[in-house]
């Protein structure tokens, strides 16, 4: 020990060398082990990043073969009437929240990379904050079926933020379109034992953690699918890889005079201001802009996701449609009253101010014929108002079609819509309205302020070209009981134009509580009295006149006669409801469909495709809550068969049928009871922004970008859509690839993919994203 210490003392400069260079080594040595420890930690950090953007901007990379997913007759070719086995293809994205209240981005990165490389899950994303489980994900049964409503303080956090409630919803249908049960499963995965366990271990998980792992893990499995499998997915990617990354589409909001209520064909100031005469209405018909706009409407200030029917009914939201004007102005009326921050619909109108179901009812017992839903279903409501008459008819299993101008009345058209009320912005002016001849079964009126006496009884002689031969119309205005010398001059003229046009006027009935009266007449239904008119006065229409042709047709003074041929569309009432519903027309047995098929064959073919599609994929397998749907718009609807196969559920369907690009078979959708209109989707739709809850398209979009800007087409479609909306489209690889893109730079949500043969699938999801930069419309500035 001494030796030892003396020694020490002794070498003691040569020890400190030693020592110091020992130091410096061990210094270099730890230095050299933080440089590897830290590199082995980038790497991780930068494929979790690598895999977030995977998730966000390739977002339909990846797909998951799920035969239980669709129908066998969703992948049915549009051009033949059998069906094929469907493999649905799932995509799931987890779009990265950029609320600072949800969990830290690296921290959920690194969750990610575990995913990939172990089938543990990170347990602990349970215990998130309220705030962020209102971003994550819900399970695939709870979005079908438990879903829960917001709170209104959630509402308001989602209509500001913008990535709420939507985010939500749109991972938990992603998983919902993408999962299957434990059966399928096996028949899918059942090649390999691992991918077997892997699906059980995923049904184990899901009771365990929030949906947010549950789509990861989606994610995962596709992953390790073998590599033949994942080959033959990335065939089916390839066609839906997107054209165009978000940046390159550039939106701004529309800077308008109307604000959040533009509608660009009805809100064309530039045109209207140059209209040399307003006589006939033209300031209040469509006259769109020559480039169709791809600005974005603003939402009102205080927007708030709608109240669900049938309590939406009675009461909106006072800053979703913020306009008092015909509260003010019909208060006595019992049109819309102004009750804190709701608007309250006591269900009056002018001629019914004490309900419309009594005076729905009244109009019944004056006219048992007419036998509400059964013999009369599809209705046209003339100068609409709120839309109460038609609101309370869906008690009476009537559809009806109401509309009104969008003028000094504000807003009533934008009342009935947020009701869940159909209705569109329409006046009748100079042009034929958007319907083919003889499909109403009733026409109603109630002081619905339209001259029918003047100029020959052109505007008249309108609806008798839409109305049903037999068909009856319902006038309750003041010439029909009132004594002023005004009012007796337009019974006087009204009495003799519908005595000339053949109409019977069946009964005149008061109604006493109301203190009005309505005058009920009735369509021919023979040519037997145009016959035999001393007088041809109006005239009968020339034979090369079509009675169906309606778009953007002028109008005529004219009289169409009455189809009396038994083959003849027109010349028998259709069956009762519901049956007229399932049933091919009559008149359709002589006639092929365009592929040379028989017609009646080819109606009942797409009648059975949509509903094998609606009932097994779009309401179990997509996550959307039917619920909270109300109003539906069919972009491209043939037969109505897709609105058919929705006739259980509380929505109504607004059928529409191209003019051009399309077969005219809009009369055989309200052959069937249901309604829809002409319209030509290269122009702006006659309907307020934030009008429908689902929108579905099915083959157009590919045909439309042939014509149009596809750009402005799916701004149109952004206008009309609620936030929180659900878009649903059908069309080639190609076009729902330049459709996903575009969504993704809306910040819109993809929900549910699919694809087959070059065709797919595509649901989307509206968020409350709107852009700061403005555009200015020069032609819709006042």
């Amino acid at each position: 020990m001494a030796m030892g210490k003396y020694s020490r003392v002794d070498g003691k400069k040569s020890l400190n060398c030693c020592s110091t260079t020992s130091l410096v080594v061990f210094v270099a040595f730890c230095l050299v082990g933080v440089w590897m420890l830290m590199s082995s930690v980038v790497p991780i950090q930068t494929q979790s990043l690598s895999t977030e953007e995977n998730l966000t901007d390739k977002s339909s990379k990846q797909y998951e073969d799920s035969s239980g997913g669709l129908s066998e007759t969703v992948t049915r070719e549009e051009d033949s009437g059998s069906d094929s086995q469907s493999e649905t293809t799932t995509e799931n994205i987890q779009n990265v929240s950029q609320d600072e209240s949800v969990s830290t981005s690296e921290e959920k990165q690194e969750d990610v990379v575990l995913k990939e490389v172990s089938e543990e899950k990170v347990e602990s994303e349970n215990e998130n904050g309220d705030e962020g489980n209102q971003r994550e994900n819900t399970s695939d049964e709870k979005t079908e079926t438990d879903e829960e409503p917001k709170t209104e303080k959630e509402n308001d956090q989602e209509a500001s933020s913008g990535d709420g409630q939507s985010n939500s919803e749109a991972g938990s249908t992603e998983e919902a379109g993408g999962k299957t049960s434990e059966n399928e499963q096996s028949e899918l995965e059942g090649e390999k034992k691992s991918e077997g366990d892997e699906s059980a271990d995923e049904k184990k998980q899901e009771d365990e953690v929030p949906s947010h792992n549950d789509e990861e893990k989606v994610e995962n499995n596709q992953d390790n699918n073998s590599e033949e499998s994942d080959t033959s997915n990335n065939k089916e990617t390839k066609k839906f890889s997107t054209s165009k990354t978000q940046s390159e589409y550039s939106w701004k909001l529309c800077n308008v005079t109307a604000g959040p209520d533009y509608i660009p064909c009805l809100d064309d100031l530039k045109t209207i201001r140059k209209l040399p005469s307003t006589m006939h209405y033209e300031h209040r018909e469509r006259h769109c802009p020559e480039e169709a706009p791809t600005c974005l409407v603003s939402l009102p200030e205080g927007y708030r996701r709608r109240i669900q029917w049938p309590t939406s009914r009675e009461k909106i939201w006072y800053h979703n449609v913020p306009h008092t004007k015909l509260a003010v102005v019909k208060g006595h009326q019992n049109w819309v009253k102004v009750t804190g921050e709701y608007l309250t619909f006591p269900g009056g109108g002018t001629q019914f101010k004490n309900g419309a179901l009594h005076y729905i009812d009244f109009i019944q017992k004056s006219l048992p014929d007419i036998a509400w839903g059964k013999r009369s279903r599809v209705l046209l409501d003339v100068g609409c108002g709120v839309a109460s008459f038609g609101g309370y008819l869906f008690d009476r299993d009537v559809l009806a079609m109401s509309f009104a101008p969008k003028d000094e009345h504000e807003a009533q058209v934008q009342f009935a819509l947020e009701r869940g009320i159909p209705a569109i912005s329409a006046v009748m002016g100079t042009t034929r309205l958007p319907y083919p001849s003889s499909v109403f079964d009733v026409i109603h009126c109630a002081r619905c302020r339209v001259p029918w006496h003047v100029e020959g009884g052109k505007l008249l002689l309108e609806l008798n070209r839409v109305l049903r031969p037999g068909g009856y119309f319902v006038w309750s205005a003041t010439p029909v009981y009132q004594k002023l010398p005004e009012d007796v001059g337009i019974w006087k003229a009204m009495s003799k134009l519908t005595k000339s046009i053949c109409w019977d006027l069946v009964v005149i009935e008061n109604d006493k509580l109301n203190q009005v009266a309505a005058a009920i007449y009735r369509k021919p239904s023979t040519n037997e009295c145009y016959n035999e008119r001393a007088q041809n006065e109006p005239p009968l229409c020339s034979e090369s006149d079509d009675p169906n042709a309606a778009w953007k047709v002028p109008l005529e003074a004219c009289i169409h006669k009455v189809p009396e041929d038994a083959s003849d569309r027109g010349s028998q009432w259709p069956p009762q409801w519901p049956s007229r519903l399932e049933k091919p027309p009559y008149w359709l047995k002589s006639q092929l469909d365009v592929n040379g098929t028989s017609a009646p064959e080819d109606f009942l073919s797409d009648y059975k495709h949509w509903k094998n599609v609606v009932s097994k994929t779009y309401l179990t397998g997509m996550g959307i809550d039917w619920s909270s749907v109300r109003n539906v718009l069919d972009m491209r609807a043939v037969y109505g068969g897709f609105a058919a196969a929705l006739k259980d559920l509380k929505v109504w369907v607004m059928n529409v049928v191209p003019p051009i690009d399309s077969r005219d078979t809009l009369a055989i959708i309200f052959e069937r009871g249901l309604i829809g209109m002409y319209h030509d989707w290269c122009e702006s739709f006659s309907t307020y922004p934030r009008t429908y809850d689902v929108v579905h398209a099915d083959h157009l979009f590919s045909v439309l970008k042939k014509r149009c800007n596809l750009v402005a087409v799916i701004a149109e479609v952004d206008r009309i859509l609620r936030p929180e909306g659900k878009l649903i489209v059908w069309d080639d690889a190609e076009t729902l690839n330049e459709i996903e893109s575009m969504a993704k730079s809306l910040q819109w949500d993809i929900r549910f993919t699919y694809s087959k043969d070059n065709k797919g699938l595509l649901c989307i999801q509206k968020t409350f994203w709107r852009p700061t930069e403005q555009e200015t419309i020069l032609s819709a500035i006042a």
